[in-house]
């Protein structure tokens, strides 16, 4: 997901992704103790990915008191 992607968003909207890509990570995280992982590199993408919308959230927010 790329950072000008999720700057089109809105603030609800990321944070529904966030929530989604958090249960995505664990449902990961389960077949990895499993031995089911298919993907190693999944886990990175998904935890970068939800740290970018936390970030672009987080301007959103500071954007928002600063008006």
């Amino acid at each position: 997901m790329k950072s000008s992607e999720i700057r089109q968003m809105t603030l609800q909207e990321i944070e529904n992704k966030v929530k989604e890509l958090r249960m995505k990570l664990l449902k990961y995280r389960v077949e990895a103790s499993m031995g089911q992982v298919k993907n190693p590199l999944q886990k990175r993408h998904l935890r970068k990915d939800i740290a970018r919308l936390l970030t672009i959230a987080q301007e959103k927010r500071n954007a928002q008191k600063d008006k």
